[in-house]
């Protein structure tokens, strides 16, 4: 192999030793590359957990060789698999001369695997009595310093799989994230929701507020773009009479990047027909509860610092009030959109020219409310202008059924009484599109299809979105989100 491929790069010392030592291998024709499985008999955790039913009996284990002592004849070393660490020890006169100059020869971060006996040391660790040592893969890059690890966030990002070598707390996260998203699978299917996919690649630049990535069809001969959000195929499937349906999945937005925005990102999306939105109040409220004691064992966690407390209920306020308590301004004291900028231009509030009274109530929510909101509490009842997929509250037709929740002062859930009316939905979509158009940079247009979908009738229906990251960030006490995704996006170095 060493005749075919050229191993003498340009390397650091560290590397260049250690690829001296891997072309030393081949020459003896001992490639580790040349392994192509290893019989495990356990993971780590496990020997730890059944001790008393393995102790002095056979067992073998492979992974990451993380740290070595070696005292003449025997030696001990920790080795890292997918469920922690176990010692190793590896004593001379059991594996033989050879092999045992030749374990002393390997690096840390090398992998091995280790064929022996499982047993308790003296000072009570639980521990495998080599027999044989093979190594499975050469380490041609040292690990970062055991005492400080990997401390640079930014390569941390981008080189997860070392992340996740050096820092088990990393590892322990993304653990976590699997369990929440399947404890939330098992909420959804535990009430009678169907779980189904639907279309990445959408023809329409239309949905949620939102600007898509646009990619190009070749065959087709048309734009496309990344789905923003899931919400229209799923009401068509509850006009076609899938009563609760769902679907988890990754959601594209070409905006900003923040602690708690990423291009892509994980969310779910459910649907119940018959349904309004204090029914899905109810089922948000279930939901984020009945997960976080799944996952954590309780209703209360700490998130940087600050107590959360899930147990039911939770406030329910309407927007329009608690600005107005917290900032003076009454936004049923707004004539029309001009009065409503107006207003905002006199607390030195900087807004647009399109802005509508709806606008202008969310520009305050923000400034006033948002970081306010510790505690899980709903906001309801949206001004029309700025939920165009919203029922109108039939109690005062300028504000919809609608829900945003907000958790340690950022949202993490919209929901709403779906608009069924296929007439109004044309209309808003109408000013939906014209109000991009007149921003620029866009080409949408009415989701005809949709509109015709509505003709044939969909009954009233609840449905609400949930950001997964954010929830994982919550759970797993995590203040960015590129810390609850594997691969966050990062400009390209160089």
């Amino acid at each position: 192999m060493s005749e075919q491929i050229d191993r003498s790069q340009d390397f650091s010392e560290q590397e260049g030793i250690r690829r001296a030592k891997l072309m030393e291998l081949e020459a003896q024709g001992a490639s580790p590359y040349l392994q192509t499985r290893f019989e495990r008999s356990h993971l780590s955790q496990a020997i730890k957990d059944n001790i008393e039913q393995l102790n002095g009996q056979p067992v073998s284990i492979a992974g990451r060789m993380m740290t070595r002592r070696v005292m003449g004849k025997a030696s001990f070393a920790h080795i890292l698999d997918g469920e922690g660490r176990i010692q190793a020890y590896i004593k001379r006169d059991d594996i033989g001369q050879d092999a045992y100059q030749a374990f002393k020869n390997y690096d840390l971060g090398d992998i091995l695997g280790i064929t022996g006996t499982a047993f308790i040391t003296q000072t009570g660790e639980v521990s495998v009595h080599a027999k044989e040592v093979v190594l499975l893969s050469k380490c041609l890059k040292p690990l970062p310093d055991k005492w400080h690890g990997l401390q640079d966030v930014d390569l941390r990002y981008r080189q997860r799989y070392l992340d996740m070598i050096v820092n088990p707390q990393v590892r322990d996260t993304f653990i976590k994230r699997t369990a929440i998203i399947n404890a939330i699978r098992r909420f959804c299917d535990s009430r009678g929701f169907l779980e189904v996919d639907t279309p990445i690649l959408h023809t329409l630049e239309i949905g949620a507020a939102a600007r898509p990535f646009k990619t190009h069809h070749n065959t087709l001969d048309i734009d496309m773009f990344l789905r923003v959000e899931t919400e229209l195929y799923l009401k068509r499937l509850i006009v076609g009479g899938f009563d609760r349906v769902y679907e988890l999945g990754r959601i594209f937005r070409n905006e900003g990047m923040s602690p708690k925005h990423n291009p892509e990102f994980t969310s779910i999306e459910m649907y119940q027909a018959y349904a309004d939105y204090e029914d899905i109040m109810n089922l948000c409220e279930d939901l984020i509860r009945e997960t976080a004691i799944a996952v954590n064992g309780s209703a209360k966690v700490m998130y940087q610092g600050k107590e959360v407390d899930f147990t039911s209920p939770w406030p329910r306020v309407s927007m329009a009030e608690i600005v107005k308590q917290e900032s003076g301004i009454d936004f049923f004291e707004w004539a029309d959109d001009a009065q409503a900028r107006a207003s905002l231009k006199e607390r030195h509030i900087p807004v647009e020219p399109h802005f509508t009274r709806g606008d202008c109530l969310a520009e305050l929510f923000d400034r006033y409310v948002e970081a306010k909101l510790v505690q899980p509490t709903f906001i309801v009842d949206y001004p029309v202008e700025i939920s165009p997929l919203a029922k109108r509250k039939p109690s005062d037709p300028r504000l919809t059924e609608r829900f945003e929740l907000f958790i340690v002062g950022a949202e993490f859930a919209n929901g709403f009484s779906e608009l069924n009316d296929p007439i109004d939905q044309r209309a808003r979509f109408e000013r939906q599109v014209a109000e991009r158009i007149k921003l620029g940079g866009t080409n949408a247009s009415v989701d005809e299809d949709y509109v015709n979908a509505l003709e044939y009738g969909l009954p009233p229906t609840g449905g609400i979105g949930i950001g997964v990251d954010r929830l994982i960030m919550l759970l797993t006490d995590n203040a960015s989100i590129r810390d609850v995704l594997l691969f966050p996006t990062m400009k390209p170095q160089g």
